[in-house]
């Protein structure tokens, strides 16, 4: 296979990508971009005073801040996806039940979804975010029964993910980045990647 335009660019350097989203993984790898997952320990400190752009900054950076093996020619990921909604962070159900409430919380509303993301190597590190809005159609109980029950949504922010069942029947309209609802913000990804090269090469 043909070497992808980035990869080009990436060529001699090791991208690292801590997370254990498997639709990051998807994603990155349909960018074009070869990678090796890696994990750390790091434990979310949530500062539900800070707004959600400066919430998922922060979240990246501490996942970055906190892994501790990177190499020369390492260039390592670190992303945090929220959704926020009537002013609060709504996180990640932790049950059935949860999942359920927050779902007939989004029926028929607007939420935004933002992603937070930090590029760092041995010598620079830099953050941004994305924001994407979604509009859910109002949605029956037996809908978001059966998604929750066949999809088990427990790993997802807002309880849901748009590639999924529930994306297709119930995603009125998205403002923004599509991807970027999936965890990752693909082409300001690949935007921002490129310009961290000029800087460090």
């Amino acid at each position: 296979m043909i070497m992808s335009p980035i990869q080009k660019i990436l060529d001699g350097y090791r991208i690292l990508l801590c997370s254990k989203s498997p639709r990051r993984e998807q994603l990155l790898s349909k960018m074009g971009i070869d990678f090796i997952k890696v994990e750390n320990n790091y434990k979310e400190d949530i500062d539900t005073n800070l707004s959600p752009d400066e919430l998922v900054i922060n979240l990246s950076k501490q996942k970055s801040i906190s892994y501790t093996l990177l190499k020369n020619k390492d260039i390592l990921l670190t992303v945090d996806t929220i959704v926020w909604f009537d002013n609060q962070l709504i996180g990640k159900p932790k049950n059935r039940v949860e999942a359920i409430k927050i779902l007939k919380t989004l029926s028929g509303q607007w939420h935004k979804v933002f992603t937070g993301i930090t590029i760092r190597n041995n010598l620079l590190m830099t953050s941004f975010y994305d924001v994407t809005e979604v509009k859910f159609k109002p949605l029956r109980d037996e809908e978001i029964e059966y998604y929750v029950d066949n999809y088990e949504p427990y790993d997802k922010a807002g309880g849901y993910g748009a590639q999924e069942w529930l994306g297709y029947i119930g995603i009125e309209r998205i403002e923004g980045s599509f991807f970027n609802v999936m965890g990752l913000p693909t082409a300001r990804l690949y935007d921002e990647l490129i310009n961290f090269l000029k800087k460090i090469k």
